[in-house]
């Protein structure tokens, strides 16, 4: 069917570009591709010759406009250099103007180096937020962190081996020295992932930049501390929790809160109850 077909390409090992993938590919009327030189070397590969031309970041409308208008009657592949199109690419604005134009929009879901990552991690997976390449100024890159300071989630970046030690330290900063791993040249000869807290990576890479494509992944932070509290306190805490809430539910947020035994916190509450 004409239309825009999105299309995953391997991110280092060129035996992973998937059979569906390859027919595909085989049969687009044109790719429009990230780089022609890289896609090019992935349709060598293959064994095909497919007219490919340039979509990348600077492509202006008139090469939106030309490619949609295509779309009518040809089949359109979209190809990154690396990776599940759109994913810290470019993109986006051609899928939303196919689908204004009522285009036939697909994908083929296939290689992501963001969710490779993570599962090299041995981080928490369940929650995770993909946040792309931080910002290279000091300021933008400690804003950024700050505003994933507080997600109760696993973080993934895209990184670029100069700038690795530095994004780890301000990470470090921002988010408290929580566990993360560095993974490098996934699906490569060279892959590696590699563990620790933010502070020993940033040390780690500080002389020796690695090369490769890299993905961070930092884990969640852990569990607050609980707060200490003398009797006046935790009586305090009671009686303005019991402003509001039923008892048994004050007594479950100030045991909660200070790290004490619920059952214990309940009989206290009681107690002040009673006394008025």
């Amino acid at each position: 069917m004409p239309g825009l077909y999105i299309v995953a390409t391997p991110i280092g090992n060129l035996g992973d570009i998937s059979a569906r993938a390859a027919a595909l590919l085989a049969r687009a009327d044109v790719i429009a591709a990230e780089d022609t030189r890289v896609t090019a070397k992935l349709l060598s590969h293959l064994g095909l010759r497919v007219p490919m031309t340039p979509y990348h970041d600077h492509s202006d409308e008139r090469v939106r406009a030309a490619l949609v208008e295509r779309m009518a009657s040809e089949v359109v592949v979209l190809v990154s250099d690396a990776g599940t199109p759109l994913i810290s690419d470019p993109g986006y604005k051609l899928v939303r103007d196919a689908r204004a134009a009522g285009r036939h929009v697909t994908t083929l879901p296939g290689p992501c180096a963001a969710i490779a990552a993570i599962t090299l991690s041995g981080l928490p997976s369940d929650r995770f937020v993909f946040a792309g390449f931080l910002p290279s100024k000091a300021k933008a890159r400690a804003d950024t962190i700050a505003e994933f300071s507080g997600l109760r989630a696993s973080l993934v970046f895209y990184e670029s081996g100069p700038r690795l030690s530095a994004s780890l330290a301000a990470l470090a900063q921002g988010l408290g020295d929580r566990e993360a791993a560095v993974a490098r040249e996934i699906s490569k000869f060279y892959e590696e992932c590699v563990t620790g807290t933010l502070t020993e990576l940033a040390a780690r890479y500080a002389d020796t930049p690695p090369k490769g494509e890299i993905v961070i992944v930092v884990g969640p932070p852990g569990e607050a501390a609980a707060e200490e509290a003398d009797d006046a306190t935790l009586d305090a805490a009671l009686r303005e929790a019991m402003a509001d809430k039923p008892v048994a539910q004050a007594a479950k947020a100030v045991a909660k809160r200070f790290g004490l035994d619920r059952h214990e916190i309940y009989a206290r509450a009681l107690t002040l109850k009673d006394a008025g």
